[in-house]
């Protein structure tokens, strides 16, 4: 064990929180309200071998702080917090531990699964017991930044619209482990993803946003580790302000390496979202191991049970719960969002179980602290702010309970047009949905862009395979298949699995663009998963998030099917960008201006729906026209006065469709039909004609 250095240490200041260097020392700023003592334990580059400790001097206002003259950038560091061990009273202070800086900007290393990283002698399974083994050689390292770092001048962000909008989820490794133009050493990192064949290809899709699954520091859990599998997802942080080393090409720039590639992004024109999981932390419950929250401050951190503060509240279903009602907590977060903000340019964040960060004691607020926060934050109010609007506690599903200002994922469009799909919904259950869920968000001034419509993400079938299995096979990841939702909503279209049958590979393919279709064109914002514009596959597995393998990882051999496909897409997204009328501003009500309505519902006979047929729980064929003359201010300004008239057939057999009248000398116009993709002629229709509409088919009709 290093030496305690006493002289060397000056009182520093409680501010900013964690390790900052000016040029001559690094100033050591730690946040505990029930620690006695706080030790800064220096090491050197192996990460074995502690050279140095200092005990922080000055305690000020709950901040343990102090200065160390002649440290600097690169160095190694973790620190050692002294307290009451005492479970029964929440406290879990163990010195033996050595604890991850809550705000460190990088980390070294990764955690080596070890009994000496838990508080309690693991071996007993006894979380009362004390243990005194000591975790510094298993444990990653903290390593001092230089806070002036900003690559080339970053420009800065120059956001998108919401209106504009079009997300694409993307995993940082997955999406270039078999990339061909990537270089063979840059694949899965920072540095592939930022390459420029990679950004001019989501360029080109017509996307907008690239929001990428979580990269802050994350630990593999040992049971994964044991069974030759990893926490792919990242959906275990345990550093709120680092990249994740594992994904940089030169470990030691990986915060150099991450802004390189959002400046690459931004360079063409794309925002980049983060996934950011700040409602728990891999320290699992009172049986978890003890790497940095835990052994600060166990009671400040996380929600215990009031009655017995030894067991963890867990509403996140992953053994604890970020306790955002503690004031010193929600800074620490919202610090956080800042830094990645103003220092890494970052355009706005997805939150993961974004419910629980609403939660205070006596259940969910749309009040809470952690909300009016970012309400009244000047930097974090001028970012994209989406919420997973539910949780696994008690009233955790919140669609639409989020305030002004965020937008939701929309489980519900995904649900229905699934359903839709596949036979088992009415028109009347997807018609609210493709005008972007106005029941649940039209209020409080919210627009159309609250409601993030998807139907596939990380966690689920891919497209591809949405179409292709009717049960999970989810046997990769040794868990007997018993992980993973059953609920899929998903239509083999006959067969399990893939086939050489050309009817229903045809039947698929169409099925693929129905949900493309009708996800890109709906109002509101879509969000499309990466690799769904080529029907890449996950081999049936819905639950993915163990599979750091060819089952995640984007295959780019992608064949004429996935290129056409690919252009499909294309002329989706240049559509819906070309004509606001796709993209309102304003929630699409039905109700007449001067002579115009803003949307008009119709019926295959070219008649409009009336209130009494929506009830037909048969009705699967119905038109949908939204009329460009009664658009927004945008539109208005740009004189689109554009009408599109979509129609969605999803009967088994086809429907002749008597297209609604046109003012004088117009006519409709096919720009999209499911059933023929890339047509070779272009198809006009006079005012009263009938178009046969394939089964289980979309047509786009324009006008004007």
């Amino acid at each position: 064990m290093a030496q305690l250095q006493r002289g060397r240490i000056k009182p520093g200041l409680p501010y900013p929180r964690g390790a900052t260097w000016d040029g001559k020392g690094v100033n050591f700023s730690l946040f505990s309200a029930h620690a006695e003592k706080v030790e800064v334990c220096v090491f050197d580059h192996s990460g074995k071998t502690e050279t140095d400790r200092f005990e922080l001097p000055e305690y000020t206002d709950q901040i343990f702080h102090g200065y160390i003259p002649d440290l600097g950038p690169g160095t190694y560091y973790g620190y050692r917090v002294h307290g009451a061990y005492e479970p029964e009273a929440g406290h879990r202070f163990n010195p033996n531990k050595l604890l991850l800086d809550p705000y460190a900007r990088a980390h070294a290393g990764e955690l080596e699964w070890n009994p000496a990283c838990f508080g309690y002698q693991m071996e007993t399974g006894d979380d009362l017991t004390f243990d005194e083994r000591d975790s510094a050689p298993f444990m990653p390292k903290c390593v001092v930044v230089d806070p002036g770092f900003d690559w080339r001048g970053h420009p800065g962000r120059n956001p998108i619209g919401w209106n504009r909008t079009v997300l694409y989820e993307a995993h940082v490794r997955g999406f270039t482990m078999r990339h061909p133009d990537v270089p063979e050493t840059l694949r899965g990192t920072y540095a592939g993803m930022g390459d420029k064949k990679v950004v001019d290809y989501i360029k080109s899709l017509g996307v907008t946003s690239v929001e990428l699954l979580p990269i802050h520091t994350f630990i593999n859990d040992s049971h994964l580790l044991d069974n030759g599998l990893t926490n792919y997802w990242g959906y275990n942080s345990i550093g709120f302000f680092a990249p994740d080393p594992r994904y940089a090409f030169d470990v030691a720039n990986s915060l150099r390496e991450f802004k390189e590639m959002v400046y690459r992004f931004h360079e063409a024109g794309l925002e980049v979202i983060l996934d950011v999981v700040y409602n728990h932390t891999a320290e699992g419950n009172e049986k978890g191991a003890t790497l940095s929250f835990k052994g600060i401050d166990n009671a400040s951190y996380y929600r215990l049970m009031p009655d017995n503060p030894r067991y963890y509240i867990n509403d996140t279903g992953t053994g604890n719960t970020v306790n955002l009602s503690h004031p010193r907590v929600l800074q620490m977060v919202t610090d956080s969002l800042r830094y990645w903000v103003e220092e890494m340019h970052v355009d706005g964040f997805r939150f993961d179980l974004g419910t629980i960060l609403a939660r205070e004691p006596n259940g969910f607020d749309n009040q809470s602290g952690f909300l009016k926060a970012c309400s009244q934050d000047p930097v974090l109010g001028s970012v994209k702010l989406i919420a997973e609007p539910w949780d696994c506690g008690p009233g955790g599903y919140q669609v639409g309970g989020f305030p002004p200002g965020w937008s939701e994922w929309n489980d519900k469009f995904r649900d229905t047009v699934r359903d839709f799909w596949r036979g088992e919904a009415p028109a009347s259950e997807l018609a609210p949905r493709i005008t972007a869920s106005a029941t649940e968000f039209a209020h409080q001034g919210r627009r159309p862009w609250a409601s993030i419509n998807f139907v596939t993400a990380h966690d689920g079938f891919t497209l591809n395979d949405m179409v292709t299995y009717n049960d999970k096979h989810n046997e990769a990841n040794n868990e007997n298949n018993q992980d993973g939702s059953s609920d899929n909503r998903s239509w083999n279209c006959g067969v399990e699995g893939p086939t050489d049958d050309p009817a229903i590979n045809e039947l698929r393919e169409r099925q693929i663009r129905n949900v493309l279709t009708t996800l890109l064109l709906s109002q509101g914002v879509p969000m499309l998963l990466a690799g769904d514009e080529f029907a890449r596959t996950q081999q049936g597995n819905n639950n993915a998030y163990c599979q750091d393998s060819e089952i995640s990882w984007l295959d780019w051999n992608i064949g004429e099917k996935g290129q056409g496909l690919i252009r499909f897409v294309r002329t989706l997204t240049k559509l819906r960008l070309d004509h606001p009328a796709l993209r309102n501003t304003r929630f699409l009500t039905g109700r007449e201006v001067d002579g115009v309505r803003d949307v008009t519902w119709m019926n295959a006979n070219g008649t409009v729906i009336e209130d009494a047929q929506w009830g037909d729980t048969n009705m699967k064929c119905f038109g949908m026209m939204i009329d460009g003359r009664a658009a927004t201010a945008e539109s208005a300004f740009r004189q689109d006065d554009s009408t599109f008239l979509l129609v969605f057939n999803a009967h088994y057999d086809a429907v002749e469709f008597t297209l609604p009248e046109c003012k004088d000398g117009e006519v409709w116009t096919r720009v999209i039909d499911t059933n023929d993709p890339e047509p070779e002629t272009t198809v006009a229709l006079e005012i009263g004609a009938v178009f046969t509409v394939t089964g289980r088919s979309v047509v786009v009709f324009s006008r004007g």
